[in-house]
């Protein structure tokens, strides 16, 4: 993994905007022998797109927009994860038929259970608001996390996989800049946590312990498939922080960690073999455009953080709920060799950050860690999140502001 050794380098946390017309496609899809075969063509020239606009605005750690995770709809909060239903098996085909949130049916008399995603404890604070989220968030139609699983997982993904695995490859070694060509090792892949997978969705294993290290098994199949191509893997979890707004309120912080570190065991059985520096890991507190008044500080579990074997630790450090937490690194020493990518610009605001605050926050951070121990990134995914025109106008300001980081750094 690359290190800012004599500037700022700069990445992205994963999703970015799909063309319109493979939208349209993903959309569509499955369907007749010419539409697939239009998509996959399609999907093939996108990535290479993808690849090329993030070297032209000078992104250093690119990655293929997770254009293979289906996004149908220019607002789509959930193709990050929602993909994984076509490559596991044990997920109960519902028809298409949308059965809810996968927090749905949590036992009552089990409070480490979240209970159904309308019962949030940011919801029951601000009601009102969230009934217009809901009409921005669900506007792409049914959530298919909320397929429960009633049999054996295993993962099934492995055409999808490599094919994903070849577009990007193709795209890094196409010319895709007048003189510029990428390599693996330049580049990124995207695959979830265990810990992400709703609790309730388990119909079929004992305990929610071994329904944690079957998905962690079958998991451990992408993520070795995109290590063993060459490619930096990313972690996505944003449960690792959100499904404390998803538990009772009687749930006790020391409870809720409990929980997480048996999540963080299931990831690190699926990492197992695969080396610290080959791994970043992602965690949001989920995204989503709202108040976010009930999400747990960082303070609270950046310890079980520093326990997931990855080499980058990428989190929220832009939106007006995270951007004071850099002050955590003043008490909580990064571990030698990690790395940390502050998103220092944010998918929860339409407003275009100045390059000058991005610079001010990038050097919050190096002056606590390392100048060398700093990447800059995106809060989250900025594709399926706000506007296309603006997720790009947010990433040249990206690639601003680390300039101007970097020369004060770095003076010459």
């Amino acid at each position: 993994m690359r290190r800012s050794e004599s500037r700022i380098l700069t990445t992205h946390a994963g999703a970015l905007p799909r063309p319109d017309d493979l939208l349209t496609l993903n959309a569509q899809l499955p369907s007749d022998p010419e539409l697939t075969h239009a998509h996959r063509l399609r999907l093939r020239s996108a990535v290479q797109e993808v690849v090329a606009r993030q070297t032209q605005i000078g992104i250093d750690v690119i990655n293929d927009g997770e254009y293979g995770k289906a996004m149908r709809a220019r607002l789509d909060y959930g193709a990050w994860i929602s993909y994984v239903i076509e490559r596991f098996t044990g997920f109960e085909d519902t028809g298409g038929v949308d059965v809810g949130d996968p927090f749905r049916g949590a036992p009552p008399d089990d409070a480490l259970k979240p209970g159904s995603h309308k019962n949030r404890r940011d919801r029951h604070a601000f009601p009102d608001v969230y009934a217009e989220v809901d009409r921005e968030m669900f506007a792409g139609g049914p959530r298919p996390m909320g397929r429960p699983i009633v049999g054996k997982v295993s993962y099934r993904g492995h055409d999808a996989m490599q094919a994903d695995i070849d577009n990007l490859r193709a795209a890094l070694t196409t010319d895709v800049v007048s003189g510029f060509s990428r390599t693996s090792s330049d580049a990124f892949m995207t695959s979830p946590a265990p810990g992400t997978f709703g609790r309730d969705q388990n119909r079929y294993y004992k305990t929610q312990e071994e329904f944690l290290f079957a998905i962690a098994d079958a998991l451990r199949v992408e993520y070795r498939a995109i290590t063993d191509a060459g490619f930096i893997l990313q972690i996505d979890d944003p449960g690792m922080a959100e499904n404390w707004d998803a538990m009772d309120p009687s749930v006790t912080l020391e409870e809720y960690r409990a929980y997480a570190r048996l999540c963080i065991d299931a990831l690190n059985h699926a990492l197992e073999g695969i080396p610290e520096e080959r791994v970043r890991y992602h965690m949001c507190w989920g995204s989503w455009h709202g108040p976010h008044l009930t999400d747990i500080p960082l303070r609270d579990i950046v310890d079980l953080l520093l326990m997931i074997h990855a080499g980058a630790y990428s989190l929220e450090a832009g939106n007006v709920r995270h951007e004071h937490e850099w002050k955590v690194w003043r008490d909580v020493k990064l571990p030698d060799g990690k790395l940390l990518i502050p998103g220092v610009v944010s998918h929860a605001t339409n407003v275009v950050e100045h390059p000058e605050l991005v610079t001010d926050r990038i050097m919050q951070y190096a002056q606590l860690v390392g100048r060398e121990n700093v990447i800059a990134g995106t809060d989250c995914g900025l594709g399926g999140r706000i506007h296309p025109s603006l997720a790009w106008a947010k990433l040249q300001v990206l690639v601003e502001g680390a300039a101007l980081a970097s020369r004060q750094l770095w003076p010459s």
